[in-house]
């Protein structure tokens, strides 16, 4: 046979890094061999996997998609022969991305049940904005992606695990605090607190818009919790969907939470998978292991 089964591992981890240097490390080789693999498999298949530029990294070709999608089949069925001598169903690497701001609260639990049911599945965990995961999601380095269903490009495929209703996050004295519910006509009136990812800010301030109202005193945060931490401090107000086990700020400062009056739309957590890409047993654990999760987790939090 030309082609390797290390011909196939080399090139998947340049497609799941988009670099050489980072998938050398990832497998514990010299940048050299990455890069003489590469070019062997290149040479043996007669086509690019990759496009090179420099100082962006490297990115599949249409062609490049097609095979690395068929080598991801052939691994996975080497992984499901060599867990026969372990009695292991699972095994292998699984490439995940999760919304940064959504991570910490649900990953931890996520990934300690799919270990508990898999000991020998790897996850490999991504941190990013939603404009980093719709790219990574589109170039084919990602096998499922965890996130808000904000900016996700066409041609993926969606598995919803819950739907969260906006709230209004206050400082506990705030005037609005001691209502019920508060309106987005009443938050208009303070300092609005917005986080700043792609996506994110001009999404709520559609919630505004759509109602024909316009905020005037506005700032951004990077972090969800930064945006906490703010209105917490008497800084601001602010609009948000996800709702911590605990309504405190990072430095101990109490939040009021309250419903909004208006019918907003729901907000949807989602798996996110690309079409292009055949599905896969690891995917699909781990897809088992969420909807579960969510399923057991009213609310995400929340609790009226």
């Amino acid at each position: 046979m030309k082609i390797s089964l290390r011909h196939l591992r080399y090139a998947l981890a340049v497609t799941r890094h988009s670099n050489i240097t980072q998938a050398a490390e990832h497998l514990n080789v010299s940048q050299p061999a990455i890069s003489a693999a590469i070019s062997e498999l290149e040479g043996h298949l007669g086509q690019l996997l990759f496009i090179r530029q420099r100082g962006l990294g490297m990115t599949l070709t249409p062609f490049g998609r097609v095979a690395m999608d068929k080598a991801r089949q052939i691994l996975a069925g080497v992984h499901e022969l060599e867990s026969l001598a372990t009695n292991d169903a699972l095994s292998g690497e699984l490439m995940l991305a999760c919304f940064e701001d959504l991570a910490p609260y649900c990953l931890p639990q996520l990934l300690r049940g799919l270990q508990q049911r898999h000991p020998a599945i790897r996850v490999a965990i991504r941190e990013c904005g939603f404009d980093q995961i719709g790219k990574q999601l589109s170039n084919g380095s990602l096998d499922v992606a965890l996130s808000y269903d904000l900016g996700l490009p066409d041609g993926v495929h969606t598995t919803v695990l819950c739907e969260l209703a906006a709230h209004a996050l206050l400082p506990a004295n705030h005037p609005l605090a001691a209502q019920h519910k508060v309106s987005l006509q009443q938050l208009c009136e303070y300092p609005l607190v917005l986080t700043g990812q792609a996506y994110s800010w001009q999404h709520f301030l559609d919630l505004f818009r759509f109602h024909g109202l316009q905020p005037q005193n506005l700032s951004k945060t990077h972090s969800f919790e930064l945006q906490r931490g703010l209105v917490a401090n008497g800084l601001g107000v602010a609009v948000a969907y996800t709702r911590p086990f605990g309504d405190h700020s990072y430095d101990g400062q109490p939040l009021a939470v309250r419903p909004i009056s208006e019918a907003l739309p729901l907000q949807r957590i989602v798996l996110a998978q690309s079409r292009a890409q055949s599905d896969s047993q690891l995917v699909d654990a781990f897809r088992e292991q969420a909807v579960q999760w969510f399923g057991e987790s009213p609310g995400f939090g929340w609790q009226p």
